[in-house]
């Protein structure tokens, strides 16, 4: 292990333009000659800024009452789905993990056939298979076919994170299990779940930051969320710009600490390992 001593004289001998003054600088930079762009853009097209207009989509006082805007409204829902849509998840990552780790050729080969048609064709073909053949036949509302929709598509890389984590868990702790004459679920639950979690949640994490953002896709089936909430807004205001910007915005204050956790997750694995 090195010690703080020999990081500090890495850190001290580390050419400058891998500091950490130079990487916040290319940024403030990249994000001013983007918005250079993105207004030189808009000039030539004669675009007209409204972001006064704004704020009252985010949120209003009416005769004293505080009342949320239709863009919190929807990120209320976008949020409301991301939650159910990651239990459901973990639920159907952990089982098709199980159903690939079994002895069951059955069982192995539904959970093959899932991943494949999962992990090969598009969310948004998806999404459309739920919505005009399933959400029909079992009568589902629009609202919990989007969380099924989004649960089933992540649900196939949850498993793969799990089962990684799973088969990380080395061989002898298995064995150890198994002479001590546990079964097969006191085994997964005191021995090898404990060991591996703490691998798959860096990974996790990071796939509810993926989640999140494929929220979006629900707009397609007229779910009330963020990005619907927008382009209804836009259709009515024709502020594109503006209001494209601040969904941008919303969701970046929801991803980023989320990509941040998912750092800090990692250097603490790494440091236990």
């Amino acid at each position: 292990m090195i010690d703080r001593g020999a990081q500090f004289e890495l850190t001290r001998n580390r050419p400058w333009w891998r500091g950490t003054t130079f990487d916040i600088v290319s940024f403030i930079l990249g994000c001013v000659f983007l918005a250079w762009i993105v207004y030189r853009g808009a000039a030539s097209m004669g675009y007209n800024w409204q972001w006064y207009r704004v704020p009252q989509y985010i949120y209003k006082v009416v005769d004293g009452e505080f009342i949320w805007g239709a863009l919190m409204r929807g990120l209320m829902v976008t949020l409301e789905i991301a939650l159910y849509s990651a239990v459901l998840m973990i639920v159907i990552g952990l089982v098709t993990t199980l159903l690939r780790l079994s002895r069951s050729f059955s069982g192995n080969l539904l959970a093959t056939i899932y991943l494949e048609i999962i992990r090969n064709t598009p969310l948004l073909v998806q999404m459309f298979v739920f919505y005009f053949v399933i959400g029909p036949i079992f009568g589902i509302d629009r609202f919990w076919v989007a969380v099924l929709g989004l649960a089933f598509f992540e649900g196939a890389f949850a498993a793969e994170i799990i089962r990684a984590g799973i088969l990380s868990v080395p061989k002898g702790q298995w064995e150890a299990a198994n002479a001590t004459g546990l079964g097969p679920v006191a085994i997964y639950r005191r021995v090898v779940l404990p060991q591996a979690i703490p691998l798959m949640l860096p990974p996790m994490t990071g796939l509810l930051v993926n989640l999140i953002k494929n929220s979006a896709i629900v707009s397609v089936i007229a779910v009330f969320d963020l990005t619907t909430e927008g382009r209804n807004i836009i259709a009515d205001t024709y502020m594109s710009f503006e209001i494209w910007f601040t969904v941008a915005l919303i969701y970046l204050s929801i991803t980023i600490p989320l990509s941040l956790f998912v750092g800090m997750l990692e250097r603490r694995v790494q440091q236990r390992s």
